[in-house]
């Protein structure tokens, strides 16, 4: 369990207030993102505060625990590493994998005997009855690959154009600081995370049949990143080569890669009346890196690529974000958070005037006070253009507050 890590404050930060507390907090996110790390981060942290503490830690990734396969089997464990009249603090890893888990965590959750933390790569770990059972008990953390900043930290790296190049094209998983940054060992390890997720979090978890046919839904999602997608569209691309696949399986194999957090879907919004639109949706994936592994990245991909970067930055800064629909205009994105809301459009490079007005003009017809700004690979770009900033996707990426 000790283990030599690299800190992510801006998850402990949010963790902290919480410890100690009446309420289960659950890390959640894509397989390999760092979610057990900040749980050893967070042990050490408990230690600082509780000399005393007794940690029960179980990782159900670890063959030790192979015997924990449902609740009851980890209420019997839990009950023989209880410290009587102590501190108990409890992790579980991957809590997903054990049957009936949500049984345990009320048992647990009523019993006031442990601060309780938890790791899933399930979108719907805590859902239905249970989440209504513990209405106000638990708290979601979601977890991301590396932001740009901490891809710096994790390998070291100057904030410059050749480090932003690796983070394109490497994408942000952790472990990586632990690799030479060359394409033949970084695709392969991204290759077997590709292959865990989609066999072990897509396949097994729902029971799919056809591999096939998900292969080729994320070969079509990796090569569509920015577009507007339906599961008509996708199913009247299969038709035309010679697969028929029905819209409703489309849909329910898009969900099922969304709740493994490996794909983010994107809905679209009227701008004007708030409306959420039910179809044509966007989808963005968790990290470029995979992205890469299935489709290998090209320079003529680079509009793709830059607005999946926008996209996860962010998400990693908190954002509720959706698809600006005003007219007949689209705006790449609207980011809220609380009270808080900005607008961003996201080009390759403003190459001359008819790109500029196009860009800007689409953030020029909101006519609200929210920050506007566009985002592009433009190196001298700053300042402002009839109010809108523009600012180098560098820049942006190393922002932590608009």
């Amino acid at each position: 369990m000790f283990k030599t890590y690299i800190k992510r404050d801006i998850y402990i930060d949010k963790i902290r207030p919480f410890v100690d507390r009446d309420v289960i907090k659950v890390l959640i996110g894509q397989r390999r993102v760092g979610k057990s790390y900040l749980l050893f981060q967070i042990i050490d942290e408990i230690k600082k505060i509780s000399s005393g503490a007794n940690i029960i830690y179980i990782n159900k990734e670890f063959y030790e625990f192979d015997d924990i396969e449902n609740y009851k089997d980890l209420l019997e464990y839990i009950k023989e590493k209880t410290l009587a009249g102590g501190k108990n603090y409890l992790f579980i890893d991957e809590i997903q994998e054990i049957e009936q888990f949500e049984k345990a965590l009320r048992h647990l959750n009523a019993a006031g005997l442990f601060d309780i933390y938890c790791t899933g790569s399930n979108a719907n770990l805590l859902s239905g009855e249970l989440a209504t059972q513990l209405s106000g008990r638990f708290i979601e953390i979601p977890v991301y690959s590396l932001s740009y900043l901490e891809f710096l930290e994790f390998h070291k790296l100057e904030n410059n154009d050749d480090s932003l190049l690796k983070y394109i094209k490497y994408g942000g998983m952790p472990y990586l600081f632990n690799l030479k940054l060359e394409d033949e060992i970084i695709y392969d390890y991204l290759s077997n995370i590709y292959n865990t997720i989609v066999l072990k979090d897509v396949v097994a978890r729902f029971a799919l049949r056809n591999v096939n046919f998900l292969e080729r839904l994320v070969e079509y999602l990796a090569d569509n990143v920015g577009s507007m997608v339906s599961a008509k569209k996708i199913s009247d691309f299969l038709k035309s080569q010679k697969t028929d696949i029905s819209p409703n399986t489309i849909l329910n194999y898009l969900s099922y890669l969304c709740t493994s957090f490996f794909i983010y879907k994107v809905p679209r919004q009227d701008v004007a009346g708030k409306k959420i639109f039910e179809m044509n949706e966007k989808y963005y994936f968790e990290d470029l890196g995979l992205r890469h592994t299935i489709t290998a990245y090209r320079q003529v991909d680079i509009n793709k690529v830059l607005e999946n970067l926008v996209h996860a930055h962010l998400q990693f800064l908190g954002y509720k974000i959706t698809v600006g629909q005003f007219d007949k205009k689209e705006i790449d994105f609207v980011a809220q958070k609380g009270e808080e809301k900005i607008y961003v459009q996201v080009a390759y490079l403003i190459e001359n005037d008819k790109v500029k007005e196009r860009e800007f003009g689409n953030l020029l017809a909101v006519e609200d006070n929210y920050p506007k700004m566009v985002v592009s690979m433009d190196q001298f770009s700053g300042g402002e253009y009839k109010g809108i900033r523009h600012l180098y996707v560098r820049d942006f990426l190393s922002t932590v507050k608009f």
